[in-house]
């Protein structure tokens, strides 16, 4: 039975394409910034190109294996995380990677992939009877969450944490646990946000004896948003950038980290604001691709995988965004399919990749009814 193209789909290639076409340019243009970044193009083409055969490969694998499997992936993933803390290469200031000679990988990126699968197979499969059967479930998840988050928060990477933290509550959210934890968890969680507030405006010198002097000063450093030249540089890129414009080779306002970190500041320099404009609506128009597409799939545990990409994919952008016009933190976040990165852009790809083949199944067992 030859299958009919959905037209629908057109909302997510032609905008997926743009994006990996501007990143392609950018990333041209990057080398012309500083030496640093003269081989991004390559890698930047090899990741792209690896994620297209990843696409391909997962179209003939058993998804269902990798939810089956998923805790063994999970294990894994946290060895990696264990092993990056000994013998990591140290990046700016963070040991998140292992270098592999020819290039590195970032276990922290691959955990969101390990974290995600167990965790939508088990929201998917958990049955309650019992409130005990509740408090029994959400500790062991919050384990499986702590596991990693204190891992990666030794490298330091803030930013991973922040990912696990919110496909952990959505993933949840999604369960068949009562929403009165959820209440709870809100007092919890407010409650102690604003002890922590109380103590760092009021209380510094007994907020560091509690927690350490290192570790405050890294929060300390997340309330610092407007300074530093890589904020004040991005800010006057976008603030000074015409309407449009057209500039591979010119580098215009110097910003480090504009590949990665800073790369909606960038293509203000390189496009103009329409680059950001069009990166905007091919934002949006993938968020709300993706949104619907949850809504066609049945089984539960690929429904909140998805879901669990959705995450990740709006917070980055939403993240991202706002580091650049300097009303978050800087904390290492890329903007999806634009910024550089292998670990990163491999991700999600995966993501991609296992997201389809959901309705891939879903087709297959129609047709066969038929």
């Amino acid at each position: 039975m030859e299958k009919k193209f959905d037209w629908k789909n057109l909302f997510f290639i032609i905008p997926f394409l743009i994006l990996i076409s501007m990143s392609l340019l950018l990333m041209y243009h990057a080398g012309f910034i500083s030496n640093l970044y003269q081989n991004n193009f390559e890698k930047q083409l090899l990741w792209f190109g690896i994620g297209f055969l990843i696409l391909i490969f997962f179209k003939f694998f058993p998804i269902k294996l990798l939810f089956k499997y998923s805790l063994f992936l999970y294990i894994i993933n946290v060895l990696l995380l264990i092993l990056v803390l000994f013998i990591g290469k140290n990046i700016n200031g963070a040991k998140a990677w292992i270098d592999l000679k020819y290039f590195t990988i970032q276990p922290s990126e691959f955990m969101k992939i390990s974290y995600s699968l167990y965790l939508a197979y088990l929201c998917s499969k958990k049955k309650f009877f019992r409130w005990r059967d509740e408090i029994k479930f959400i500790l062991y998840v919050l384990l499986l969450f702590a596991i990693p988050a204190i891992l990666v928060f030794l490298e330091p990477d803030t930013g991973a944490i922040i990912f696990y933290f919110f496909i952990t509550l959505v993933l949840l959210w999604n369960s068949r646990i009562h929403k009165r934890w959820f209440v709870i968890f809100g007092i919890f969680v407010i409650s102690l946000i604003g002890g922590f507030f109380y103590l760092y405006f009021w209380q510094k010198d007994l907020l560091i004896s509690l927690i350490g002097t290192t570790f405050f000063y890294r929060v300390d450093r997340l309330f610092s948003l407007g300074n530093g030249m890589q904020i004040e540089n991005a800010l006057i890129a976008l603030g000074s950038a015409p309407l449009w414009r057209f500039s591979l080779t010119e580098t215009g306002i110097y910003i480090p980290e504009a590949p990665t970190d800073f790369i909606f500041a960038l293509t203000s320099n390189v496009f103009g604001i329409t680059g950001n404009i069009i990166i905007l609506l091919c934002f949006l128009i993938l968020d709300f691709y993706f949104i619907n597409y949850a809504k066609k799939i049945k089984k539960k545990e690929y429904r909140l995988f998805l879901y669990s990409f959705l995450v990740i994919f709006i917070l980055s952008q939403l993240i991202n965004i706002s580091m650049n016009i300097g009303i978050f933190p800087i904390i290492g976040i890329p903007l999806p399919f634009l910024s550089y990165g292998g670990s990163s852009t491999i991700v999600l790809f995966i993501y991609l990749a296992i997201i389809f083949q959901t309705n891939a199944f879903k087709r297959k067992k129609r047709i066969n009814s038929i």
